[in-house]
C-alpha cells in the first residue's frame, strides 16, 4: 500500500484560491533509515532514486510538474534569486517570483523556511534561513528584492515562518550567540551556553521591513520537538532527510 504523502499548508493558502503554499513533514515517501522516509533533499546520502520518487510524489499531490519547480543548492548566505523559470540553480537561499505556474522551493531540516505572498502584485518568495542567513537579515532583503522587481508593498504581504529548530533546542556558542540581538539570544548559566530564537529573528526582520505583525502566520512546531514528524540535522545526527516548502501561484482560465 502506498502512503498518502504528509504536508501542511499555511493558513493564507486557504484564503486564496490562486496560490499553493506547502510544507512537507516526513512521511508518505519510500526513504528508508536514517533518511525515513519522505526525504525530498538532493543533496543528501541517500538513495538518489528514492529522492525522485519522494519527489515526484510530493509535487504530484498538488497536481504540479517537477519541471515546474525552481530550486537552489543553499549555501547558508544571503542572496536572492528573482526566478523567471523553473530549474536546479546554485549560490541562492532565497528566491522570488511574479510568474504564475512556478513553483519555488526551499529545503530545510532544522534551518527557518519562510514564505511569503503579494496578493496585490501577484508575487512570491521561499527563504531558507539558517542562522548564517537570519543574522545577515535574509528575510529582510528578500522582502526588499520583491518591492524592488515587482513594486510590492510590505503592509499588503503575508507571510509564513515555517517549522524549524526551536529556542529550547538551539544551543548555540558564544561565537553564534553574538550575531543575534539580546531580543533574540538567551543565556543558560547553568549550561554556560546560549540559546537563539530563529522564529522570532526572523519575524522581526518581517516587522520592521514594513509586513503587518498580524500577517505573519508562525509554525508551532519544532523539527526537534516534534521529531516523529519533522527531520532534525542536530538532533539526527546530520544523517537525516530533508523537508521541502513550497510556493507559486495556479493560472486561473480568465471566464
Amino acid at each position: 500500500m502506498v502512503s498518502s504523502v504528509s504536508f501542511r499548508t499555511p493558513a493564507m493558502a486557504a484564503q486564496f484560491p490562486d496560490l499553493l503554499a506547502a510544507e512537507s513533514t516526513r512521511h508518505g515517501g519510500v526513504s528508508p533509515a536514517p533518511f525515513a522516509s519522505l526525504n525530498l533533499g538532493l543533496n543528501t546520502a541517500d538513495n538518489p532514486a528514492h529522492v525522485e520518487i519522494n519527489r515526484t510524489r510530493f509535487f504530484q499531490s498538488f497536481g504540479i510538474a517537477p519541471d515546474r519547480v525552481a530550486s537552489s543548492h543553499q549555501v547558508h548566505g544571503d542572496e536572492v534569486l528573482i526566478a523567471t523559470g523553473p530549474g536546479r540553480y546554485s549560490g541562492y537561499d532565497a528566491l522570488v517570483t511574479n510568474e504564475r505556474d512556478l513553483y519555488l522551493t526551499v529545503t530545510v531540516a532544522d534551518c527557518t523556511p519562510i514564505l511569503l505572498f503579494d496578493p496585490v502584485q501577484k508575487a512570491v518568495g521561499a527563504v531558507h534561513a539558517g542562522w548564517r542567513g537570519t543574522a545577515a537579515d535574509i528575510a529582510l532583503k528578500t522582502l526588499r528584492t520583491m518591492q524592488e522587481a515587482f513594486g510590492t508593498r510590505p503592509a499588503d504581504c503575508l507571510a509564513y515562518i515555517g517549522t524549524c529548530i526551536d529556542e529550547c533546542s538551539f544551543e548555540v556558542g558564544p561565537e553564534v550567540a553574538e550575531a543575534f540581538t539580546e531580543e533574540h539570544r538567551r543565556f543558560d548559566a547553568a549550561k554556560n551556553r546560549f540559546y537563539v530564537d530563529l522564529k522570532a529573528a526572523n519575524r522581526a526582520q518581517l516587522i520592521a521591513g514594513g509586513l503587518p505583525e498580524a500577517r505573519i502566520e508562525v509554525s508551532p512546531f519544532s523539527t526537534v520537538l516534534h521529531n516523529a514528524e519533522y527531520f532534525s540535522y542536530r538532533l539526527e545526527g546530520g544523517q537525516t532527510g530533508r523537508m521541502l516548502a513550497l510556493i507559486g501561484l495556479r493560472s486561473i482560465p480568465v471566464p
